[in-house]
């Protein structure tokens, strides 16, 4: 069962956000084969019988905390008002954002490696992360397309490739830190390590179109 398909009196839902806040926290520390659902419901202040009630399983638990993070993350970036800017400055406004959430969010970059291990080794029924993604590559070749038009961008053939590019990039100090640490020389979760990768990952996207010269 997922949260769709409960009833949201505001009580039941107010312990559903409750106990849907604490299983992210959990899973992100330790994983989906680590975390305790025992563990998870004493600290959402309910029973252990309730957590099963409401979704069946562990897995399930997960499936939803998944659901409710691509959500909120993906509404994020296609409500974020961008298209009275110029093409180039709305790109990485929106690409400085895609970066931004994973820097402002402890839990989000482990459980989205959390989330890949899981969707690579499970069936997983279409979620909300799919539902969502032709709206946010809607957004972005809205964006290409105008600076196409105006000169700033060479054409895009495939928006979903440079949206896919985007995502790995943008997201790849904090969903693959060892490796990119390793190349980088630098911790990519620290502070200087952050703004080097958060600046560069754009720089490098951005220029991988335009055909405005970079200032000097």
């Amino acid at each position: 069962m997922n949260t769709s398909s409960v009833r949201t009196e505001p009580n039941k839902r107010n312990t559903l956000n409750r106990l849907l806040e604490v299983a992210r926290q959990e899973f992100s520390k330790k994983g989906l084969s680590g975390a305790r659902i025992e563990d998870i419901a004493r600290e959402a202040g309910i029973t252990k019988q309730l957590v099963y009630h409401y979704y069946g399983s562990k897995e399930r638990l997960f499936s939803a905390v998944l659901d409710e993070s691509s959500q909120r993350i993906m509404a994020e970036l296609i409500a974020l008002d961008v298209e009275h800017l110029a093409p180039t400055v709305a790109l990485r406004e929106l690409l400085y954002y895609c970066f931004d959430q994973y820097r402002d969010d402890p839990f989000l970059g482990a459980l989205a490696l959390e989330g890949i291990r899981y969707h690579d080794a499970h069936d997983t029924p279409r979620n909300m992360f799919a539902d969502l993604t032709p709206a946010l590559a809607e957004k972005f070749d809205n964006i290409l397309k105008r600076g196409a038009q105006c000169g700033e961008f060479k054409a895009v053939a495939d928006p979903r490739l440079f949206l896919a590019t985007a995502a790995l990039l943008t997201s790849g100090g904090f969903t693959n830190h060892y490796s990119m640490s390793v190349l980088v020389g630098v911790d990519t979760r620290s502070t200087q390590g952050m703004q080097l990768w958060r600046q560069h990952s754009v720089d490098f996207i951005v220029s991988s179109i335009s055909l405005v010269p970079a200032p000097a």
